[in-house]
């Protein structure tokens, strides 16, 4: 039976409690050496506070901090995203956005999609950007991130 590992599970009723949701999801699953992040944004993950708030730039960059953190607690590293999907919410965002993804990704030259959408889950939200990465031999040991009660290793191990 293959198990995978979930980082930081949550439920949408915590997460959008202005929506009528009910929805376990978690930020970042690893399965067989990859590790697939959820859409990340201008958000900081431990409070959900938005930041950025009307600065794309600053969202974007807040996002690739969030992919940072999100890939070391799965053992893994930015060096090793080979797919990002951005989606905006408007064309005239992308050269803000694509400058902080290529300060975060400098020599790493994953493949790239992007996509204009009408809108994402929060008004406030302009750019949501996924990744998906692997796992590097030698590397694949799970990080406990400080005061992240829904980590993996705070979560039992995480596979369920």
């Amino acid at each position: 039976m293959v198990r995978h590992t979930r980082i930081r599970p949550f439920n949408t009723r915590v997460t959008y409690p202005e929506q009528n949701l009910d929805n376990d999801l978690c930020q970042a699953v690893v399965a067989a050496g990859v590790v697939y992040l959820r859409g990340q944004i201008g958000q900081d993950l431990d409070t959900r506070e938005s930041v950025g708030i009307g600065d794309v730039e600053a969202q974007a960059d807040r996002a690739m901090a969030n992919i940072a953190m999100l890939l070391q607690e799965a053992g893994s590293r930015l060096e090793d995203i080979v797919k990002v999907t951005v989606y905006l919410v408007d064309v005239r965002y992308r050269e803000a956005v694509y400058r902080a993804m290529g300060r975060w990704l400098a020599g790493v030259h994953p493949v790239s999609t992007g996509i204009v959408v009408s809108a994402l889950a929060r008004p406030e939200w302009l750019v949501e950007i996924d990744a998906t990465a692997v796992i590097s031999e030698g590397e694949g040991r799970f990080v406990e991130a400080p005061g992240a009660g829904g980590t993996a290793a705070a979560a039992g191990g995480g596979a369920r």
